[in-house]
């Protein structure tokens, strides 16, 4: 009896164990499935950000901004390129529809180099100085120009725009750069709070703790979406067919 009780018991244990190990088993192989997907998801092709200085003083406090930005997206993999343009002296939009014909602007300038490397760019970050409550002159004169004759260069890939000011008018430029994004189909790079920075001079923006590490979640944030458009990419999602434009005027014909 002693010994058929003991042999029950063994046999107990080793269905018990034996289950227990075959579980333990197909947990590890799950375990080790998500680690190689999550592998295969962050080794991403190589990926680059453009951020664009609007700025007229090229090392100022915008710089010092996009700067911090540029940082956190290199200790994420990501390449950066930080473009002065906040000196040039451009001129505005013709209207003239030239771009429409050859992908690029009549004016020669800083504007087609910048639609040139945007081809090969996965993401963009727009910064400027806060003038009158709005985005530098010259910085409007780009923008205008490089979405109009640059637009599918652009569109959906993550875009975000950062301001610098001394006090005021971050809310209304920030805005401003925003309507930017949101008409050419470009998802929206947000972060923590309001892109901004305070400061009159490089190193008072230095001070702005707050809006540095805004400046650095921005840039984690960008990366995070990048990565998640490449995986979505390979996983065979592609960008939405685009509806052939409808342009309504909202006036009545006359009857």
């Amino acid at each position: 009896m002693k010994t058929r009780f003991l042999g029950l018991l063994s046999f107990f244990l080793f269905v018990l164990f034996g289950c227990q190990q075959g579980q333990d088993k197909q947990e590890k192989d799950i375990v080790t499935s998500k680690i190689e997907i999550n592998v295969n998801d962050t080794s991403t092709r190589f990926m680059k950000v453009l951020l664009i200085n609007g700025s007229p003083h090229e090392k100022g406090c915008t710089y010092t901004a996009l700067s911090e930005v540029a940082k956190a997206l290199n200790a994420d993999g990501i390449e950066t390129e930080i473009i002065h343009v906040g000196n040039e002296s451009l001129q505005g939009c013709r209207a003239c529809k030239g771009c429409k014909e050859n992908g690029e602007c009549v004016h020669i300038d800083i504007v087609n180099v910048v639609i040139e490397k945007a081809k090969s760019a996965d993401g963009f970050i727009f910064g400027s100085p806060v003038h009158y409550s709005g985005i530098s002159g010259t910085m409007k004169l780009f923008l205008d120009r490089l979405f109009y004759a640059g637009s599918k260069e652009l569109a959906y890939k993550p875009g975000a725009g950062v301001v610098s000011a001394r006090r005021a008018g971050t809310t209304a430029s920030l805005q401003q750069l925003n309507q930017y994004f949101t008409i050419n189909n470009m998802p929206v790079v947000s972060s923590q709070y309001w892109n901004m920075v305070h400061g009159n001079k490089p190193e008072d923006v230095l001070k702005d703790k707050e809006g540095l590490q805004i400046m650095r979640t921005l840039g984690h944030n960008m990366t995070w979406l990048l990565k998640s458009i490449e995986a979505g990419k390979k996983a065979g999602i592609s960008p939405p067919e685009t509806e052939p434009r409808e342009r309504t005027n909202f006036i009545e014909p006359t009857r």
